[in-house]
């Protein structure tokens, strides 16, 4: 037996992967699925992934950073289609007080790993 890391949150070097859940505009939760984020901001972030999303649905994402989870809620308000992959806009609702400043900590460490990539 290998003797493997598990680790239950987010690593630094894994900012860019997250998992989504769709639920489409009659409330049915349809899609389950992993995705790469392109960018993010503290009110939404782009999000590609290999299957289309529609443009009104919300998304139910959970990132972390460290030892701190948030749970996101957001709607899809821009989709774009490059061959097999999809870029999906979403721009987050109801986002608490403690959830922000989470959030904002992952944006930082998110921006901060682009820049030095580049």
């Amino acid at each position: 037996m290998t003797s493997a890391e598990h680790r239950k949150f987010i690593r630094k070097n894994a900012l860019h992967l997250l998992d989504y859940l769709v639920i489409d505009k009659n409330g049915l939760q349809t899609t389950y699925s992993m995705g790469r984020t392109l960018d993010v901001s503290e009110n939404g972030l782009k999000l590609e992934t290999t299957q289309q999303i529609s443009k009104g649905d919300t998304l139910l994402i959970t990132v972390g950073l460290d030892d701190e989870l948030v749970e996101l809620r957001g709607e899809v308000v821009y989709t774009e289609d490059l061959d097999q992959r999809h870029i999906t806009g979403i721009e987050f609702q109801d986002i608490s007080a403690i959830g922000k400043k989470i959030f904002k900590k992952y944006t930082e460490a998110f921006q901060s790993m682009n820049m030095h990539q580049e």
